[in-house]
C-alpha cells in the first residue's frame, strides 16, 4: 500500500504533537493476533488433530476479538466522528460491513474444514489459509487509515479526555474473559513506555484486585528482561524477595 501525501502529514503532526490515541493499544493487540493465527493456520497439518484443534480455536478467538472491536468502534467512535465532522467515517464503517460477511465466511470454511474426513483436508485447510491472509492484508490497511485518517478527525473535533471517554461504555460492556483476553494480548504487544503507562493507568483508577490481575497477565506474556523492567517501573519487586 502506497500512502499518500496527507497520510505522511497525519503521521508526522501525530509524532510532533503527541495526543490520545484511541487506536493504538487495541490496534497492536489485533496485529499480534491476526500474526498469531495467521501462522498457526500456515503450520498447521490438518490431519494432525490437536494441531487443526489449536489452529481452529486462534482463528476462532481472533474472529470473536474483530466483531467485538467492529461493535466498538461502530457503536462509539464512528458517532463521535459523524457528530462533528458528518460523513467523516462512511468509507470505513461500509468496510465494516464487509469485514463481518467476512468473519461469517471465514468461520463457515473453518467448519467444513473441521467436518471434512481426513486425508481431504489439505486443499481446504490452504483456502482458508490464504482467505485468511486477504482478511489480515485489508485489515491492516484498515487499521492505518483509522489511525491517520480518523484520528485527524477525532483530534480536530474533540479533547484527549473526550477521546478516551468513548472507551469507557465499550469497556463496561466487556465480560471480565473478554477483557482478559484483550488486556493479554495488549500487554505482550505494546512498547515498555507504553505498557508501563497503561498500568501505571490502571493501579490509579481500577480496583486493586483488577490490577493486581493485570500483573498476573503481564507476568504470563513477557520475558524476564521484560517484566524485571515492567516492575521497577513500576516500583514493584520482579520476584518475591528483591528489592525493586
Amino acid at each position: 500500500m502506497k500512502m499518500d501525501a496527507i497520510e505522511l502529514a497525519q503521521l508526522a503532526q501525530a509524532h510532533a504533537e503527541p495526543r490520545y490515541d484511541i487506536y493504538a493499544g487495541i490496534h497492536k493487540a489485533a496485529r499480534a493476533l491476526f500474526a498469531d493465527a495467521l501462522l498457526a493456520l500456515g503450520r498447521m497439518d490438518a490431519d494432525a488433530d490437536a494441531e487443526r484443534a489449536d489452529a481452529l480455536a486462534r482463528l476462532d478467538a481472533l474472529l470473536d476479538f474483530c466483531g467485538q472491536h467492529l461493535a466498538h468502534e461502530n457503536a462509539f467512535i464512528h458517532p463521535a466522528m459523524e457528530a462533528r465532522a458528518a460523513g467523516t467515517s462512511e468509507a470505513l464503517a461500509h468496510e465494516h460491513d464487509d469485514h463481518r460477511l467476512a468473519i461469517e465466511a471465514l468461520r463457515g470454511l473453518a467448519r467444513r474444514l473441521d467436518k471434512t474426513p481426513a486425508g481431504q483436508r489439505a486443499g481446504l485447510a490452504h483456502v482458508l489459509y490464504l482467505r485468511l491472509s486477504a482478511f489480515v492484508a485489508h485489515n491492516l490497511e484498515h487499521m492505518l487509515v483509522e489511525e491517520t485518517a480518523h484520528n485527524a478527525v477525532l483530534w480536530a473535533h474533540y479533547s484527549d479526555a473526550e477521546i478516551a471517554g468513548l472507551e469507557g461504555p465499550f469497556t463496561a460492556a466487556l465480560s471480565p474473559e473478554e477483557s482478559a483476553f484483550a488486556l493479554r494480548w495488549m500487554l505482550g504487544a505494546l512498547s515498555h513506555p507504553q505498557r508501563l503507562a497503561l498500568l501505571a493507568e490502571l493501579r490509579f483508577h481500577a480496583p486493586a484486585p483488577v490490577f493486581d490481575g493485570a500483573l498476573d497477565l503481564a507476568r504470563e506474556v513477557l520475558d524476564d528482561t521484560q517484566w524485571a523492567r515492567l516492575s521497577r517501573g513500576l516500583g514493584l519487586a520482579p520476584a518475591p524477595g528483591l528489592v525493586a
